[in-house]
């Protein structure tokens, strides 16, 4: 199951690879998985491969791309971004509208603020996710009246919670909580998310809490999120992965996701005692488990760096 390279640096052609061929795949939500990666790892020379997929056919895909030119300030795309604002998909225009603001270009977020009231509520919740990763709090009255609105479905009033977590407010704290000890497992993974977003004393310790949940998923959720706020502590849920043979009786679709799950712990963690098994995730059989892996070497690699 494990080998040892001399560094994490030694993974780091074969996880360039992977992810040049994700950004490739015929499968679009296999080019959206490559897009996340690049945007998470911040991987500018890959950039040049994201451009090209603003023309793409498929919306998520050129909303990922128009999200990677403006997280990674990607100037040499400034052109065709600025295209996508004429986008026949509100979704992609709103994306565009970001990514302009994000490029430095005054008085741009106003098609965002707008389009947090649409009448589409992928609109919507995508608006919401958008303004979250703008770091602007003068926003949060439009989040809070978005997640409180009756015409807000359940997807729109998680994500406004979400996108208020990533602005930093506190005060949100009692809603997520609630989602993380929802009955459907789902709606616990997003409100585990949302804490790390959140990244606060309390909410550290309510990932601490989850690390001992029954379902295996969440115990790694939890210990990803807690790696990405700079603790350890959710190692030993990971490593019991590999030690434990946690995966015996999963099926197919279930082994591939908690694969995946534990690649992205091992990239927030970064431990050597986890690491040693990403060689054997990045030759996995399902190309999102690679991506995952592909991520997590990226993400350590950038730690050792530190």
């Amino acid at each position: 199951l494990q080998t040892h390279p001399k560094s994490i640096n030694d993974l780091a052609p074969q996880a360039l690879e992977i992810i040049q061929y994700g950004l490739a795949d015929d499968n679009p939500r296999i080019r959206v998985k490559a897009i996340e990666v690049v945007i998470d790892t911040k991987r500018i020379r890959l950039m040049p491969d994201v451009q090209r997929l603003l023309k793409d056919e498929f919306v998520p895909v050129r909303f990922l791309a128009a999200l990677a030119v403006g997280d990674l300030e990607y100037h040499l795309a400034e052109r065709e971004v600025a295209g996508l604002l004429k986008d026949e998909d509100e979704n992609v225009r709103i994306a565009a509208d970001y990514a302009m603001g994000r490029l430095g270009y005054p008085d741009r977020f106003q098609l965002l603020r707008r389009a947090i009231s649409s009448p589409d509520q992928r609109v919507r919740a995508n608006a919401a996710l958008l303004i979250g990763k703008t770091g602007d709090k003068s926003a949060l009255k439009l989040l809070y009246r978005a997640k409180e609105d009756e015409d807000s479905d359940d997807k729109v009033r998680f994500q406004a919670a979400e996108a208020i977590a990533m602005l930093g407010d506190e005060k949100i704290f009692p809603r997520l909580w609630a989602t993380v000890f929802s009955y459907y497992v789902d709606d616990r993974i997003r409100g585990i998310e949302a804490m790390g977003a959140l990244g606060t004393a309390k909410a550290r310790d309510v990932l601490i809490t989850k690390l001992d949940d029954d379902i295996l998923e969440i115990r790694l959720v939890a210990a990803e999120q807690l790696g990405m706020l700079g603790y350890a502590t959710g190692e030993p849920e990971v490593l019991d992965v590999f030690t434990k043979k946690l995966t015996a009786d999963l099926d197919e679709q279930g082994l591939e996701r908690v694969n995946v799950l534990t690649a992205l712990a091992i990239g927030q963690i970064g431990t050597p005692s986890l690491t040693k098994f990403l060689p054997h995730l990045l030759k996995n059989k399902a190309k999102a488990v690679r991506i995952a892996a592909a991520k997590a070497v990226f993400q350590c690699a950038m730690k050792s760096k530190k």
